[in-house]
């Protein structure tokens, strides 16, 4: 499902460098979402997640709009597991849309005539006109019969981005850093076992230029490891990439936490970030060690094949947000 909306989400972009490093597949994607004239729109109501605690109850409540909807705004609260992955109400919405702020900075999703806003219940403001219809593409996606959050990363990195990120970003960077030290690519099979006979030598074959690349990137040769508990690499390289993530926007930031979480590796997430890897590249770096498992015991159905799709899902709609919320 997660799959198929990232399909659709991606279907209106059609700037080549904002689509670049994404995987061939997703270029393929058609049209769902289109950006209205702002002056058409009037003035707008709104669409909001509720944070209260809401075991009990996952409808959606809508208070109705008044005799002149243009003076008075309409609301609706979502309970709190839109955010953690459940289904939630019906579809009360006929058309997402996209517009310019009312600020003229920026753009924002709307529902019908509500707009869309953030679980602190400020509008969802995002800094391309191309992000905006790619997640107003995620909610045009929805079904009728229930709203799947779980169907919208774009949508949840957005609220990362505008609400998460500004008030953590040095606990963001720090976490990063400190697990920097036990990078995926650091760590090397031991060539002495039957069980890892042939890792290592791929893992020289594939990791080796991305380690070279950081090298020629930062000044500082990456130290390789084969312990499960890390190793420390040169404090210059440590200082160079935190001065880089401290450099980012917040949208660069919640991307490159979401790669970095997925791929238990920063040092992709930096790649995927500047360039040097595109998804398919890095999604193959991150199950480098399993895949020469599943090629030599078999796929379990229902587990291994579950897991890559859930890794398609989480890298490319990261790297799909990175790339969508720059501005060209």
């Amino acid at each position: 499902m997660a799959s198929a909306v990232m399909k659709k989400t991606l279907t209106s972009i059609k700037n080549p460098l904002i689509l670049r490093g994404l995987s061939s597949h997703t270029l393929r994607f058609s049209a769902v979402a289109t950006a209205r004239n702002p002056e058409s729109e009037g003035a707008s109501s709104s669409f909001t997640f509720n944070e209260k605690n809401s075991d009990k109850d996952d409808s959606i409540h809508v208070k109705g709009p008044s005799s002149n909807p243009r003076r008075e705004t309409t609301s609706v609260t979502m309970p709190m597991s839109f955010m953690t992955g459940s289904i939630v109400g019906k579809r009360f919405y006929k058309q997402a849309s996209t517009r310019e702020a009312d600020d003229g900075n920026g753009w924002t999703v709307m529902l019908d005539y509500r707009t869309l806003k953030t679980p602190s219940k400020r509008p969802l403001k995002l800094p391309t006109l191309s992000l905006a219809k790619a997640i107003a593409a995620e909610w045009e996606y929805q079904q009728t019969d229930g709203i799947r959050p779980f169907t919208m990363p774009l949508m949840k990195l957005a609220c990362t981005a505008l609400e998460r990120v500004p008030l953590t970003r040095m606990k963001i960077i720090e976490y990063l850093m400190k697990k920097f030290h036990q990078d995926l690519v650091f760590c090397r099979a031991p060539g002495d076992s039957d069980l890892t006979i042939g890792v290592l030598e791929r893992q020289v074959e594939k990791i080796d230029p991305l380690l070279q690349w950081v090298e020629s990137q930062f000044g500082f040769k990456p130290i390789v490891y084969s312990s499960f508990f890390g190793g420390k690499q040169e404090d210059g390289l440590v200082n160079a990439i935190e001065n880089l993530l401290k450099k980012t926007d917040d949208c660069e930031l919640a991307a490159i936490d979401a790669i970095a979480s997925a791929a238990h590796s920063l040092t992709i997430a930096i790649g995927i970030f500047r360039g040097k890897l595109q998804i398919e590249e890095a999604i193959e770096l991150i199950r480098l060690e399993e895949d020469l498992q599943v090629d030599k015991w078999g796929l379990v159905e229902g587990g291994h094949d579950v897991d890559v799709a859930d890794l398609k899902v989480q890298i490319s709609s990261a790297a799909a947000f990175l790339g969508l919320s720059r501005r060209y």
